[in-house]
Order: C-alpha cells, then sequence, then structure tokens
C-alpha cells in the first residue's frame, strides 16, 4: 500500500507461550539466527520485535510481517537501510507473500525496488490481495485487474505468480460478499503453505543449482571479460581505454557469444550486458584473476567444483530426498 500499516518487522516463531521479545535481545542471543542482523544498526534492531506463539503450525515455519512499503517518502528517513535488511530476509525465506490492500494499489520507487530484490525468486512470489469482503464484485474485478496491470512491469515471467483473494482475518466476511470463493481462497493459501513446508529441502536444494549455475555463468564472463583485456593490452595501452572500448560493446569481442559455446548455459540464463558496466565500475577488471590461475593440485579447480556441484552433486542430492519420501 501507499502507506505501511506497522512500522516494525515482526518475526512470529514457536515458543512455549505467548511471549514478546525485543529485537536487541534476538541478535544477541547466539541460540536464535538472528544476530547477523545486528550489522543493520541499533536503529534496525528497535524496529525488530518477535512473537513467541504456542501453535503447532509455528513448530514447522517462521513467518516474518515487514513494514508496509512507503512510496512518499524518502526510504533514509526510515532511519535504517530498509532494502539491505529485506534482501536478508529474502534470502532465507521459502514463501514470500506480497499482500495488497484494494484501495492502496500504487506502485512506487521501493516497491520497485523490492521486486527487482525478488527477481529471480518468482516461483516463491505469492500475491494477496486482502480485504477484499470490503468490495462490491464490480469494484473487486476492476481493482483484480488494476493490480495485475500494475504489477506486470514488476514479474517479468511467462507465468504470473498465484494471486489469493480474500479478507485474511479472524472476523468473518461481509454480508452480501462471496464467501464461498473467499473460503476457497483461504483453504488454497494454506493448502500452498503445507505444501511449500513439504518440499522445503527440495526447494532449497534446488535454488541452490539454480544460484550455482549464475555463479558459474557470471564466473565465466568476468573470466572472458579479463582474458579480452589482457589480449588487447600492449606495452603502451592505456588499460582503462582499453577495457572501456570493450565493457561498452561486449558484442564486438564476443564476450557473451563464447559464453554460449560452452556446455549447459542457456542464453535465457545471461545476465543483462549493462549491468557488467555497473559491476566493473565497483570492481576493477584488475583485481580479479583468470579461472586457470585458480586452481591447485590439492584442491582442484574452482570452476569445476561448480560444475560438479550443478551437473552431479546437487541432482544426487535432490533424487536421494526424493527417494526417501517413497512410500
Amino acid at each position: 500500500g501507499a502507506e505501511p500499516t506497522t512500522s516494525e518487522f515482526t518475526v512470529i516463531m514457536h515458543g512455549p507461550k505467548l511471549k514478546t521479545i525485543e529485537g536487541i535481545v534476538m541478535a544477541a542471543d547466539s541460540a536464535r539466527s538472528f544476530s547477523p542482523l545486528e550489522k543493520f544498526g541499533q536503529n534496525f534492531l528497535e524496529k525488530l520485535i518477535g512473537i513467541e506463539v504456542p501453535h503447532k503450525l509455528l513448530e514447522r515455519v517462521t513467518f516474518v510481517d515487514t513494514p508496509g512499503i512507503i512510496e512518499n517518502r524518502k526510504q533514509q528517513e526510515r532511519g535504517y537501510p530498509f532494502n539491505d535488511v529485506c534482501q536478508w530476509f529474502i534470502d532465507r525465506a521459502d514463501l514470500i507473500f506480497v499482500v495488497f490492500d484494494p484501495t492502496k494499489l500504487d506502485v512506487g520507487l521501493e516497491l520497485e525496488m523490492l521486486f527487482r530484490q525478488l527477481k529471480g525468486r518468482e516461483s516463491q512470489i505469492r500475491i494477496i490481495l486482502n480485504k477484499a469482503d470490503s468490495l462490491a464484485t464490480q469494484e473487486l474485478m476492476r481493482v483484480y485487474g488494476a493490480l495485475f496491470w500494475s504489477l506486470a512491469p514488476l514479474i517479468n515471467v511467462t507465468e504470473p505468480p498465484r494471486v489469493y483473494v480474500s479478507s485474511f482475518w479472524p472476523h468473518d466476511y461481509q454480508p452480501e460478499t462471496h464467501r464461498d470463493l473467499f473460503l476457497k481462497e483461504e483453504i488454497s493459501l494454506l493448502e500452498d503453505l503445507n505444501q511449500v513446508i513439504e518440499n522445503r529441502m527440495e526447494n532449497k536444494i534446488a535454488f541452490i543449482r539454480q544460484h550455482a549455475i549464475r555463479v558459474r555463468i557470471h564466473a565465466l564472463l568476468v573470466d572472458r571479460y579479463l582474458q579480452t583485456y589482457k589480449d588487447k593490452m600492449t606495452f603502451f595501452s592505456d588499460g582503462e581505454l582499453v577495457f572501456r572500448d570493450i565493457v561498452e560493446d561486449p558484442d564486438r569481442f564476443y564476450i557473451f557469444k563464447s559464453i554460449l559455446a560452452k556446455t549447459n548455459v542457456s542464453k535465457f540464463d545471461l545476465p543483462n550486458r549493462e549491468a557488467y558496466k555497473d559491476f566493473f565500475g565497483i570492481n576493477p577488471i584488475t583485481s580479479f584473476k583468470l579461472l586457470s590461475q585458480q586452481c591447485s593440485y590439492m584442491g582442484g579447480c574452482f570452476l569445476e567444483k561448480i560444475e560438479k556441484a550443478i551437473t552431479r552433486e546437487l541432482p544426487d542430492l535432490l533424487g536421494s530426498i526424493g527417494l526417501g519420501k517413497k512410500p
């Protein structure tokens, strides 16, 4: 929505009794997994709250409720790096719910940034159109269409995320609304959540493999940029000008085409060429070593280890888990 409904990150987890825990306590407790959050500063920890609830579902899953999206203020006014904190939780999430209020479908810079952070995790996203019983049928259809229209530029995938339409709270629906539909949507959402919990390990392994494929492609691209740079450099060359030519027009030097000649590389997995202008603007090409120089007699080669994990180790691990689940 356009305005946040809460200003805290609320972690709902299992505990023997109903209990609220301050963020500074959560981060200081070595028995919990939240100590890395200290790096985001004390201002953030003051906005972090834990709630322990003795519910059976929470023995298997932990929920994190984030602050609402702010579209009419500068991000710095939060007092902590909001998107960095979101990324920390995104990297550890099995399922990501993006909740919309039907009266607040604004798409601004902060929401756009959030969906950029979710790129590559589209299969984990679920859209929730909440408070649906507050709208008449025609208005609900209009809002549903407007939501898809707003999100289409942000989620560039063939199959859009599942959208659940209901009023997700413990009270009864408003009279003369689609209560049967809303109830079925709530049941479907719980079934979806249960399925993700059941397949958590398989999903995690599949995501690790997907990430390993991206790391491999990135390593091959950086290696190709570096090798081209070394090939073009002479004693009298200006290194900065030489590399600028390469990074400005990588197709002239067959940077990306050469990667497609490798096995197990799809053209659909290649990153945006423009992204490497920014990447090398922060990471000088001279700070890298060729992949061929990152091998040792005892440890083997960095790239070979990644390829072994992608083609053999992770698929074998996934297969063994699948066999273990069979009756």
